[in-house]
């Protein structure tokens, strides 16, 4: 079951942010429309994706922050894992924010932070949903993930 909208939660924490990242899975291109009412949106399409989002998307995305290159990919494909295939996709960047396997992850593989910031919509196996930050400081790049309590 996929969440129609977004949690209120993501609209509370998101306020004041400068950019905000979608690795893809968007579904409809109103969540692009809601989130842009908090600050602009960069994203890609991801495999689940059809129509109006993937045809106004990239598949993969270069974004620049100050000194700070981030690379952007669902990260969907065969052979290897999902962090594999999205570290793999870019090279000389500092950043690859990737989705698809909706499991949040923030890990630094030789000087290449990856980071999924998982799903607020859809956890799959996941105990709840997660969004993540990214911050930014001249050169250095790190993470966070946040974890949505889920409501009984």
């Amino acid at each position: 079951m996929r969440a129609r909208h977004l949690p209120a939660e993501i609209f509370t924490a998101f306020t004041g942010v400068d950019l905000i990242l979608h690795a893809g899975d968007i579904m409809d291109w109103s969540v692009i429309q809601e989130l842009s009412t908090l600050a602009p949106v960069e994203a890609v399409y991801g495999n689940m994706d059809h129509g109006e989002v993937r045809e106004r998307l990239a598949r993969r995305r270069i974004i620049e922050i100050g000194d700070v290159t981030i690379g952007l990919i669902h990260g969907d494909g065969v052979g290897y894992s999902t962090t594999a295939r999205a570290l793999q996709a870019f090279s000389g960047v500092e950043c690859v924010v990737f989705g698809h396997s909706h499991r949040p992850y923030n890990e630094i593989h030789g000087d290449t932070l990856l980071f999924n910031p998982g799903s607020p919509t859809d956890r799959r196996m996941m105990p709840m949903g997660s969004y993540g930050f990214l911050y930014v400081a001249g050169d250095y790049i790190w993470g966070d993930i946040c974890y949505i309590e889920p409501h009984h």
